[in-house]
């Protein structure tokens, strides 16, 4: 009897090692075919495949739209206040009376902080490769206060018309008076909505996370693939990258409030990953929110703000300059456009000369075609992500047909 039961065990045994063989098969045709997959969508660029890429965003923008308009139609009642509000605005916009100073003074305020909101949630918001406000835009504003600041030693800029142009006020200012803590004053609104702005920008992978772990549908996101397999392979991870994410997923997932705070407080590449995290763990939208929000817009942003004030204050630039200057052999006429730019901008100030010189034609014309490189590029980037998109989508709905045969 026990070696009837022992014979008896025995094909069951080969049966299983069998079923453990073709359940590993079939992973590794599922993760081939996944990577196969994968190759295709990458090669959907404009610069490889430009009508099939056009194509694909086309349609992949219309689905957006369609998917939008249901959104917007199951919330018609927040819909309905909102276009009540703006026709209520409207109204008293229209209207003469002695309330137009009031609503002048908000719109320019609603404006010129949209403004800045926009171009923080361009940079972070994930749209191809994101667009770079801060080196293009914030940057270069702060840097120009600064140098106008310490130019009238006054930051009391007449509006208008500022902040579309800086002109030193009439009376001027007391020399040395101008300290780092009346610069930050002085563009502490916008670099505080850029910094809001990034934070928005970071709340698509926390719920694209967080719905993917309530629903337990796979969700159309690279990121999120990669986050599951590299919690998956965390104990077998070698290469710094991977154990750099792992450290940034247990500090959220640890230390929750105060480690998502000092993750988003400090330059972060990584900080994709703590949204995700956040999203997968279940962690309260307004704990994440929250300690983004603070991180990004309060303390991150016044550090940056002070590198950029300290890094353009008078005494830096001429001493970066006379540097240039030294320069073996190329100093000196590398040396000259920069001097004749910054010429340019001190006579700006005071309204003094009317020309242009050719250094400032030369430096103006070299940093708008980087503005415009870089914009044309984030466009491309959009076009092709979109574009992949769609393949997935396509390339999902054919497998499941698969299935269903």
């Amino acid at each position: 009897m026990a070696a009837n039961g022992a014979s008896c065990e025995q094909p069951q045994k080969r049966v299983g090692a069998k079923d453990k063989q073709n359940g590993s098969s079939t992973d590794s045709l599922v993760r081939e075919r996944r990577q196969k997959d994968k190759e295709d969508r990458l090669s959907l660029v404009l610069w490889r495949r430009p009508m099939t890429t056009l194509h694909y965003f086309l349609l992949e923008t219309l689905i957006k739209l369609k998917e939008l308009t249901l959104k917007l139609w199951q919330r018609r009642g927040t819909v309905f206040l909102f276009l009540v509000l703006c026709s209520l605005f409207f109204i008293a916009y229209s209207t003469e009376g002695s309330h137009q100073k009031y609503v002048q003074y908000l719109e320019k305020l609603f404006f010129w902080c949209a403004y800045w909101v926009g171009l923080g949630i361009l940079s972070s918001v994930g749209l191809g490769t994101g667009l770079h406000t801060f080196l293009l835009y914030l940057g270069p504003h702060i840097a120009s206060v600064t140098l106008a600041a310490y130019e009238c030693s006054s930051t009391d800029f007449p509006e208008p018309p500022y902040p579309d142009q800086i002109v030193c006020p009439q009376g001027g200012g007391v020399e040395g008076s101008i300290s780092l803590w009346s610069i930050m004053s002085k563009v502490r609104l916008e670099a505080c909505m850029w910094g809001a702005g990034t934070a928005i920008g970071e709340l698509p992978p926390y719920f694209m996370a967080r719905a993917a772990r309530q629903s337990g549908a796979d969700p159309d996101d690279e990121d999120y693939e990669e986050f599951e397999e590299m919690l998956e392979q965390a104990e077998t991870a070698q290469d710094f990258v991977t154990r750099a994410k792992l450290g940034v997923q247990n500090m959220v997932q640890k230390v929750g409030f105060f480690g998502i705070l000092a993750c988003a407080s400090i330059p972060n590449p990584l900080f994709d990953l703590a949204g995700i995290t956040c999203g997968h763990f279940l962690v309260p939208f307004w704990t994440f929110f929250g300690a983004t929000l603070i991180g990004k817009a309060i303390i991150k942003m016044h550090i940056q703000k002070l590198f950029v004030i300290i890094t353009f204050s008078k005494h830096i630039v001429e001493q970066m300059v006379s540097l240039i200057g030294s320069v073996p052999r190329v100093g000196p006429s590398l040396q000259k456009p920069f001097s004749q730019y910054l010429e340019a901008q001190r006579n700006k100030l005071h309204h003094a000369g009317e020309g242009t010189p050719a250094g400032e034609n030369w430096l103006s014309w070299v940093f708008e075609k980087v503005v415009l490189v870089m914009v044309f590029y984030f466009v491309c980037s959009i076009i092709n992500s979109m574009a992949q998109s769609h393949a997935k989508r396509r390339q999902q709905q054919r497998h499941s047909e698969e299935k269903t045969k």
